[in-house]
């Protein structure tokens, strides 16, 4: 049993809010159940150094948790002086997923930046934020259309969403919250795009090791809740 009440296969119940931040490009308030992230989407009209004229652009987030995401505040890391590394991986991930369903040269030489700043966790930010980043994202786009300077469809190659999935208390189960991911005998992110496409795969054995058939069975359940996503994805910028 859950500690929420949900069946193995059930995600928790997801939003997205468009427009919500006044001043960016593209902007969207993602909530998978208790996890709340703030994506926004930012157009500048210059690449990084390596990519300057090469026709090619760029599109890379930042990710960040506010000091009271979580039960105890957390220190924000610029009083650290520098991120941690749990914080580069997670923002290297959303960029890369991003990446994935854009067409670089298309966008031409600019560079989009996501951030995906965790209002409220109990997690998945991660997968949170790379699904709420494709909303903000696609925004951008839109924003960039409609002054003539790309076209969406275009640049904009499939979808792209994530979603998490475990074994807890022996069971595989879908989008794992804070009691069940910090207890989990086994967990796994999964990045996907709409087409079916693996973005990538990051899953680690806790305790036991997974077999191949477990893993399979999480593949399953991450294949059906990413489809579901996606079909979120397309009612919302509908």
């Amino acid at each position: 049993m859950r500690p929420s009440g949900r069946k193995t296969d059930q995600m928790r119940k997801v939003s997205f809010e468009r427009n919500f931040s006044k001043h960016a490009e593209g902007s969207c308030l993602v909530k998978f159940g208790d996890t709340h992230v703030l994506c926004t989407a930012s157009l500048e009209e210059k690449t990084p150094p390596w990519l300057r004229n090469s026709g090619k652009g760029w599109v890379t987030a930042e990710y960040g948790m506010l000091p009271r995401a979580t039960g105890e505040r957390m220190k924000r890391e610029a009083a650290t002086g520098k991120q941690g590394g749990r914080t580069q991986e997670i923002q290297r991930l959303i960029g890369r997923s991003l990446r994935a369903v854009v067409d670089l040269k298309e966008l031409g030489e600019r560079q989009i930046t996501i951030d995906c700043d965790v209002i409220q966790a109990d997690g998945g930010t991660r997968t949170a934020s790379i699904t709420g980043a494709w909303i903000a994202l696609y925004d951008c786009l839109k924003w960039m259309e409609s002054r003539n300077m790309i076209k969406v469809d275009r640049v904009l190659k499939d979808h792209i969403a994530a979603i998490s999935c475990g074994i807890f208390a022996s069971q595989p189960v879908i989008d794992l919250d804070y009691l069940e991911d910090s207890s989990a005998e086994t967990d796994a992110n999964f990045v996907m795009t709409g087409k079916g496409g693996i973005v990538e795969i990051q899953g680690t054995a806790e305790g036991t090791p997974f077999s191949e058939e477990e893993f399979t069975t999480l593949m399953h359940l991450a294949k059906n809740g990413i489809a579901e996503l996606v079909e979120l994805q397309k009612q919302t910028i509908a």
